[in-house]
């Protein structure tokens, strides 16, 4: 059996919504960040990094929500992981641009908003991240100009990864409404079952 560490609402959605894709058992295994539940020794002997997601297949351990994702679209011989060597490649470089390019501005914003008292806000973080933002969803709205995918014209695990991502902008009130190409892109992912299976696991 599968065991997923981490909250939906956490990086580990990602793989939430992968596992949903691939019809596959799962049990959750939530954790009380509060109370450092990611901190403790038991934990730290699954991933030392003491950070979610983190996955647990029968003996085999594996962290880092890009490598679960990709393990588990192995292991399961989906074509999600993609069909060419070309495909493949452009699902991996989309996918670290997303976590290497688009999270940073998008998680300091929300770290500034979210875990940091308005007294206590660093505008000087938010308003450089702010400036970074629009610059990269452009970058991404205009790959969405002539491909209905990431990758092209089929769903895969780049528009997990990169959704997910975007889906930040969501979190951090960032209208990102003047994008046209991702706004399409977003609502077919959207639209799909098994990501709305994983927003009710969210509520």
């Amino acid at each position: 059996m599968i065991e997923i560490y981490g909250s939906p609402r956490s990086s580990a959605g990602r793989c939430y919504w992968m596992l949903e894709e691939l019809g596959v058992a799962y049990k959750s295994m939530p954790l009380d960040m509060r109370a450092k539940e990611h901190k403790s020794p038991e934990f730290l002997k699954l991933n030392p990094n003491g950070k979610v997601p983190c996955l647990k297949e029968d003996d085999f351990v594996i962290w880092e929500s890009m490598a679960i994702n990709s393990y588990l679209a192995d292991k399961h011989q989906s074509p999600l992981m993609g069909e060419s060597a070309e495909e493949r490649g452009l699902i991996a470089q989309w996918s670290y641009w997303s976590q290497l390019e688009l999270q940073k501005p998008l998680i300091d914003i929300f770290i500034q908003k979210v875990f940091v008292p308005e007294e206590r806000r660093d505008m000087a973080v938010i308003e450089k991240a702010q400036k970074a933002a629009p610059q990269l969803f452009l970058i991404l709205d205009q790959a969405l100009a002539n491909n209905k995918y990431i990758a092209g014209d089929r769903f895969t695990v780049a528009d997990i990864n990169v959704a997910s991502v975007v889906a930040i902008a969501d979190e951090v009130k960032m209208d990102i409404s003047n994008y046209k190409n991702i706004q399409a892109w977003l609502s077919s992912c959207k639209d799909r079952p098994a990501y709305q299976k994983y927003e009710s696991l969210k509520k």
